[in-house]
C-alpha cells in the first residue's frame, strides 16, 4: 500500500500525469508492492526553492509505504523517479528529492491491517 505524492514547481498535463501515473505503477514493483495497491497524488505549481534558488523544474516525492523496503529497493526506485520526472517534466535529477516513510500502522476500508 503505497502513496506516492509529488510536489512539483510548475503546471502537469492530464497526459503527463496519465503518463506518470503509469511509469509509477510499474516502478512500485521494486519496492515489492503492486500499482493495485498504489495511490498517487500530484500537487503542481509548488513554490519550491533548492539551493537558495526558485526553479521552474524541481520536484519532491514522498513515498509513503505500509512495512519497510530494504535500502537497495529504496534506492533503485529513487533511481525510477529520477528518470520518470526527467523523461516527462524535463526536471533535472539533482534537482529531485524523495522521502521513504515506512509505516506498521495503515488504515483501508473502515479498519487498519
Amino acid at each position: 500500500m503505497p502513496f506516492i505524492n509529488t510536489k512539483y514547481s510548475a503546471s502537469i498535463t492530464a497526459e503527463q500525469e496519465n503518463t506518470i501515473k503509469t511509469a509509477l505503477g510499474q516502478a512500485v514493483t521494486v519496492l515489492g508492492k503492486s500499482e493495485s495497491w498504489l495511490m498517487l497524488g500530484f500537487e503542481q505549481n509548488c513554490s519550491l526553492y533548492f539551493r537558495g534558488e526558485k526553479s521552474d523544474k524541481i520536484a519532491f516525492a514522498e513515498v509513503s509505504l505500509y512495512g519497510n523496503a530494504s535500502s537497495d529497493a529504496c534506492n533503485r526506485m529513487t533511481a525510477e523517479i529520477c528518470r520518470i520526472y526527467g523523461e516527462v517534466l524535463g526536471v533535472p535529477s539533482d534537482k529531485v528529492y524523495v522521502k521513504y516513510s515506512p509505516t506498521s500502522e495503515w488504515g483501508w476500508n473502515g479498519g487498519n491491517f
